[in-house]
Parts: structure tokens; sequence; C-alpha cells
């Protein structure tokens, strides 16, 4: 892109509301954006012939009708730049290269040590992504870094990109995460809790005609993550969703309520979560750590892991009856490595949701299973980076960081 003629970059400065417009997909063609913009046909000509001459969008042989003679179809350049991602797990740290438009270019894993200091975790992030650039320097790494995103297994301030309060990161309270990176890297930075990422990416690739959604993670860990009117619901701390640990005192029979990883009783996850069936199935016998394991003992027919599985439901089907009452969701979905157990878990949301709900509230709701999606936590911290950079809030400092970086390479 270092042959960018200086009159196209400057011609870029207007550009925004056009870029954000079709990368967003809101308008893909010269009349669409006329008529959202409110410019004249020629204003509008000018300013998209600088972002193709800048190789920021592209013109497809697609013909979109407009009610006069049918117009190319504009869509965003997956060549224009890159982002770089990472998800940390409890034992391995993910990291990705992605274009533009969220497609995969590279990726690769790494080691996570639980006792390691938080500095040295972002330190195999940073030394990560350098290698990712290397290894592609003759794609994507000529162009232009967009953004960097992490998901995260704890929740985030994603205003300013940091941890805070308990969670399964001790040490990363308040830690400047933005900070760390941008002494080696020029773009911006984003983090966020990785179910609110897989909800993101669940959202956009397989539910994106639903614009009220739950989904919930059941897996070593509960989470759940808020779609509301096609965005993601964050509250007012970016806790919103965090239904592992809604106390449930009833204990659904139980004599006495077991203690969470938090500290707490009774919460959701220390009666439901993986990690806790896990515990119940070692106590009777059967050593187990994760919901993997929970789920071998579940597919060999284990009585228990069975039974433990359909309480799991039960207990989930409770907590999501009260987030339907509130939030009136269409459709309900079930990821996380026991939604695996298909029907066996489903049925005991079902049954608990057809209990306590309002048929108003029920009607024409859908409980389902998510589709398999691989790597959804990297795909999700990919598009939420991208929805803001070219969102109309972000996509001219977008473009000056695009025009300031062409200009350095024609020096």
């Amino acid at each position: 892109m270092s042959g960018i003629p200086v009159e196209v970059l400057n011609g870029l400065s207007n550009a925004g509301s056009i870029l954000s417009l079709i990368a967003q997909e809101i308008a893909v063609s010269r009349p669409a954006l006329q008529a959202h913009t409110g410019l004249s046909r020629v204003t509008v000509t000018q300013r998209v012939n600088a972002l193709l001459g800048a190789g920021l969008i592209c013109e497809s042989d697609d013909m979109q009708a407009t009610g006069g003679r049918p117009s190319r179809v504009l869509a965003l350049n997956s060549a224009c730049g890159y982002v770089l991602v990472a998800n940390i797990g409890e034992t391995q740290i993910q990291l990705a290269m992605l274009t533009a438009t969220a497609a995969m270019i590279a990726q690769s894993t790494c080691a996570r040590h639980a006792d390691a200091a938080p500095e040295h975790t972002l330190q195999q992030i940073a030394d990560g992504f350098e290698a990712l650039r290397r290894d592609h320097a003759g794609g994507a790494a000529g162009q232009m870094l967009l953004a960097i995103s992490l998901s995260l297994p704890a929740p985030v301030d994603y205003e300013n990109c940091r941890v805070y309060g308990p969670s399964v990161l001790p040490g990363w309270e308040d830690l400047d995460i933005a900070g760390f990176f941008s002494q080696r890297f020029t773009a911006p930075v984003y983090g966020e809790n990785d179910v609110n990422a897989m909800t993101l990416h669940q959202h956009r690739a397989c539910f994106a005609t639903e614009p009220n959604l739950v989904f919930i993670k059941a897996g070593t860990g509960i989470g759940s993550g808020i779609i509301s009117q096609n965005r993601l619901l964050r509250g007012a701390r970016g806790v919103a969703g965090d239904i592992g640990h809604i106390q449930m005192r009833a204990g659904l029979g139980k004599d006495t309520l077991p203690q969470c990883r938090c500290g707490k009783t009774g919460c959701v996850e220390a009666q439901a979560a993986g990690w806790a069936l896990a515990r119940d199935l070692t106590s009777a016998g059967t050593p187990a750590k994760t919901a993997r394991d929970v789920m071998a003992a579940f597919t060999m027919n284990q009585p228990l892991a069975l039974d433990l599985v359909a309480q799991s439901g039960r207990i989930l089907g409770d907590v999501i009856a009260g987030m339907i009452s509130v939030l009136n969701p269409g459709c309900i979905v079930i990821g996380g490595t026991l939604a695996g157990a298909g029907d066996v878990l489903l049925n005991g949301i079902r049954q608990q949701v057809a209990q306590q709900c309002l048929p108003a509230a029920t009607q024409n709701l859908r409980i389902c299973a998510a589709p398999p999606a691989r790597q959804s936590e990297l795909f999700g911290a990919a598009l939420l980076a991208l929805e803001d950079v070219f969102s109309s809030c972000q996509v001219e400092g977008t473009l000056i960081r695009f025009a300031q970086r062409s200009l350095r390479a024609m020096v």
C-alpha cells in the first residue's frame, strides 16, 4: 500500500462516514450511500474513488437493484489491514492473525502457566504476535495493523481494557493491558470477557437475524452473554450476564450448599459447572477435573455423570427462567463443553423455563444448542475490535492512522 498517491490519501480526510457504512454493510452501493448520508452523487463518487484508490474498499461484479439502473456492490477490502487476537485459557493461549473481514490468516498456541506473573503472560502474547507478523511478512504484515484484541477469562472493564474483581486471573486486577501493548504496537487495544467474545461470534455468524439473544457457556465454568437489539450488553461495569455467581439458596434439594471458587457458597457454578460436576464424580470414585472429563464419563453412559448433567440443566433452567423474565430474548443458545450432552442438558433447561415463565415470555422462544464453532473466542475478539475501528465514532481515527502509515512508507 506504499504506492498510494498523496492526492488519494488527501481525499480520505472526509471519507470516514462512507467507509463506516460500507464496512458495517449498512449501505453498499453509491445510491444507498447517497440516501444514508444526504451527500450529492458527485461527492459520494469522489469519496468512494478515494477509498478504492487507497485499497480500503473494493468493488465486486455483483449488482444491487436500486430502483433505477443496478449499481455495483461495494465492500470492505479484506486485505486493507489485519488484527492480532489472543484468547487466554486456563492452560494455553491461542494467538491469531485475521483479515479486516475477520477471516483467519494464521494462528499459533503457547502454554500458559497459572502461577506466571501477568506481565510474563502479556510478554508471551506480544512475542507471539511479533512471530505471526514475521512469519507472514509477505502477506498481512505488510498491511496496516488495525487493532489488537484479547479474550480474557475474567470480568473486564471494556472501556479501559482492564481486568477487575476476583477471577481465575489473580494479580491481573487493574493491570494496564492497553498500555503494555502500546509500547510495542501502534494500534488500539481491546479486551473483552471470553463469554462475551463467544456471544458476539455466535450471534454474527449463526443468529444474525435474531436481535435479542442470550448465549450460555456451560463448560468448566459458567457464564452468559447478552445481545440486545443486536448490540452486546455489557452493563455498567462489564459484568452483565455473570450468572455463574448467582447464589441458588435452595440448592435444588441439597442439604448443604457447596463452596464456589469465588469463596461464596451456593453459586450456580458450584452446583452446575463442569468443575463442580467433576468434583462430585471424584467424590463418588470416578476421578475427574474438568468438563471434558465429565463428558467422557457421560459418553460412556456412567449413571452418575448422566444424573449430574441432567441436574446441571435444571439448575441452569432456574437461572435462565429469571433471565427470560427480565430480558425477554427471542433465543437462548447453549454452548460450551456440557452442551455436547444435547437433550439431556437442554430438557432440564426447557422444563424449568416452562414451569416458571409466563406464556407471553416463552411464546416463540427458541432454546437450542450452539452450532459447532471452533475458536469462537478468537473470532469474537476480532469482530468486536473490527466493529469498533470501523464504527462511525472511530473510523476517522482509523483513516488518519492509515494515511500516516502510508505517508511514512513513502519516505
